[in-house]
């Protein structure tokens, strides 16, 4: 008899080509990945792995039997959601955030969640989003709210929400009403997101097409350090105004008058699509619906 749970774990190890990354997802250790290995291919009486690499390679009869075992993983998921109450539905999402949506809706998402699904957990990371993409394909998180969309095989990318960014000082640093334009932002130091994000790369570029040299733009993967040292009138920051709805109505921050603006940010929910990762494709469509409501 083929247990079912060997079949699992031969499918991660050989998604993730990793007996440790497979131990890690399936909440177990190493030696145990190994032996249920060892067990199905004693059942089957087949080498289904090359372990003389660094990583586990499927032999010829490994790739034949990881078609099946998908499609039985993909059988055993959908005859779950189709028969269970949604109430009932348990298990652990690893969900990767932008700060950007921490910000702004996630206590509305993690709400609702819970409410449709009081049994399924919310496991949170919050980074910026080429460590989300980065993380996601690499199977250590089931479900991915970032700046995308990500362009990779087996990938889906729901569309959630878009947000423009501004130019934002405090009061006392900048106090005119008239149009900005570049060469005016210059002046100041440019607080903006992360080094490794695509709202950094954007700010420097605009400078750079405009020929505005010695630009002094400060990344910075902390949102909420981008908007105190905003509003400490440490510069000027490039974020969405969303984000600081509160600052902007107490007359703590301004939204400053340019010429130029910046594209905005879309945020999509996206997942790799695997056997078993339903739950993860159902908290995006609840992400979906709550972003669609903001």
């Amino acid at each position: 008899m083929i247990d079912f749970r060997n079949l699992e774990t031969f499918f991660w190890v050989a998604k993730l080509g990793s007996f440790r990354g497979t131990a890690e997802k399936l909440h177990t250790t190493q030696p145990a990945i190994s032996a249920r290995i060892a067990q199905l291919e004693d059942n089957l009486q087949i080498r289904l792995l090359n372990r003389e690499g660094r990583r586990p390679t499927l032999t010829v009869k490994g790739v034949e039997l990881l078609d099946y075992v998908e499609r039985l993983l993909a059988l055993r998921d959908e005859m779950v959601m189709a028969v269970t109450d949604p109430s009932a539905l348990k298990g652990m999402v690893r969900l990767g955030l932008s700060e950007t949506i921490v910000h702004t809706w996630l206590p509305r998402l993690v709400k609702e969640v819970y409410q449709r699904h009081p049994q399924i957990t919310l496991e949170i990371s919050v980074d910026v989003s080429v460590n989300l993409r980065d993380a996601l394909l690499e199977g250590q998180l089931d479900l991915a709210l970032l700046l995308g969309p990500i362009s990779a095989p087996n990938v889906t990318n729901l569309p959630l929400c878009t947000y423009p960014i501004a130019w934002l000082a405090a009061p006392d640093l900048v106090n005119t009403n008239a149009p900005l334009s570049l060469e005016d932002l210059a002046q100041w130091p440019i607080i903006t997101y992360a080094r490794a994000s695509r709202p950094y790369h954007q700010v420097i570029e605009l400078f750079k097409r405009n020929n505005i040299p010695g630009v002094r733009v400060f990344g910075n993967s902390s949102l909420s350090s981008i908007v105190r040292m905003t509003m400490d009138s440490i510069g000027i920051s490039a974020i969405p105004p969303t984000v600081v709805q509160e600052e902007l109505a107490a007359g703590k921050l301004r939204i400053l008058p340019t010429k130029t603006a910046l594209p905005d940010l879309m945020f999509t929910a996206t997942y790799v699509n695997t056997p078993d990762n339903s739950l993860a494709v159902l908290v995006a469509a609840i992400a979906q619906q709550v972003a669609e409501t903001v």
